[in-house]
């Protein structure tokens, strides 16, 4: 018999489908709102400059200065924009960067957010903001941060380059993997996270080997919302701390770290929870830390954090930093056992479990 369990849902409305975004102005104004700013990365502006030439009189104008980790400064003027224009609302169209600006702002001023994710982030689905300052990143959790309608359309990721397609699927395996072993998991975030990796895993391989392939494009899409889905309602352990200490201090590239650490983490914390990675072994075919790299390589995947332009000598700072403050994880650890584990990835070998 289950054992007892506390769930508690997400409030963010999720409209899937291919086409779903030529409706964004419906969602908009079933919010009650009239004036928004579409918001993006400079190199997705042109996008972002037709979505608000499509919305017309509902938009008010396009910020597209959205970078990885949400630096603080960037944010202030997003929000500085926010207020000329009077917006009253946002429209976060791209990856995890765009979102994370979104939120930031929604923090800071409690405007409606939609969401448009382009990557399989994920974070669109979640009330957690990760903001970098001072060569550091926090995390928060705020209900201000958890977008009101995200608009999953499985035909703009069809253009999302393979190798973005990768890393960020890995990204989002990892925040399902991390949550099988969370403090706070039940089942029902077990099972979102099993059938999320599992979908990631059928699509990428097709993914790689057929970009436009549109079947594969919406599975990935649904399994990015089910792994994001999870990362909002369970707490994170050593993986994303270690992948925060990298992108927040020493600028590495979110999606892209997160699959190169992904074998590393989940390998370690596997010889402690075995039972509870098994859903990771059953998937990928083998030890959890071996079965995901063995994945990783086979798509393509960066697989070492010297390829970032890492150095071997921020290693030591990186295990400090890492390991400065304590969080829950289901394997104990010290800083030499954090140095070790990062060796191991920077140097790109296959971890041991």
């Amino acid at each position: 018999m289950t054992q007892g369990f506390t769930y508690q849902g997400s409030s963010a409305r999720i409209v899937f489908g291919n086409g779903a975004s030529a409706r964004a102005a419906v969602h908009i104004e079933a919010l009650g709102c009239r004036r928004a700013l579409v918001l993006s990365t400079p190199q997705q502006a042109r996008d972002a400059d037709a979505l608000a030439e499509r919305l017309g009189a509902l938009c008010v104008g396009t910020f597209s200065g959205a970078t990885m980790h949400t630096p603080v400064d960037v944010t202030e003027r997003a929000v500085a924009k926010a207020a000329e224009l009077k917006a009253d609302c946002v429209v976060s169209l791209g990856g995890g960067s765009t979102t994370g600006l979104g939120k930031a702002i929604a923090y800071r001023t409690d405007i409606a957010q939609i969401v448009i994710p382009t990557t399989y982030a994920g974070s669109e689905v979640t009330p957690i903001l990760g903001q970098t300052e001072g060569g550091a990143k926090t995390t928060l959790r705020s209900p201000k941060v958890l977008p009101e309608v995200v608009i999953y359309d499985p035909e703009l990721t069809l253009g999302l380059p393979v190798g973005m397609s990768v890393t960020s699927g890995l990204n989002a395996i990892a925040h399902a993997a991390e949550a099988l072993y969370a403090e706070d998991r039940n089942p029902i975030t077990s099972m979102m996270a099993t059938e999320g990796m599992r979908a990631l895993k059928d699509a990428l391989p097709v993914i790689v080997a057929s970009p436009r392939d549109g079947e594969a494009r919406a599975k990935a899409l649904y399994g990015a919302w089910l792994c994001g889905t999870v990362l909002g309602q369970v707490a994170m352990a050593l993986h994303h701390k270690i992948c925060h200490t990298l992108g927040g201090s020493f600028d590495t590239p979110h999606a892209e770290t997160h699959a190169v650490m992904l074998p590393h983490t989940i390998g370690f914390n596997a010889i402690a929870v075995p039972e509870l990675l098994r859903p990771v072994a059953e998937i990928f075919g083998g030890s959890p830390g071996q079965a995901l790299y063995d994945f990783a390589k086979s798509i393509g995947s960066p697989l070492a954090l010297k390829d970032f332009g890492l150095k071997e000598s921020d290693l030591d700072r990186a295990a400090e930093i890492a390991t400065r403050s304590p969080y829950p994880n289901p394997r104990t650890f010290d800083r030499a056992a954090i140095r070790s584990l990062l060796q191991s990835a920077w140097q790109g070998e296959r971890p041991p479990h």
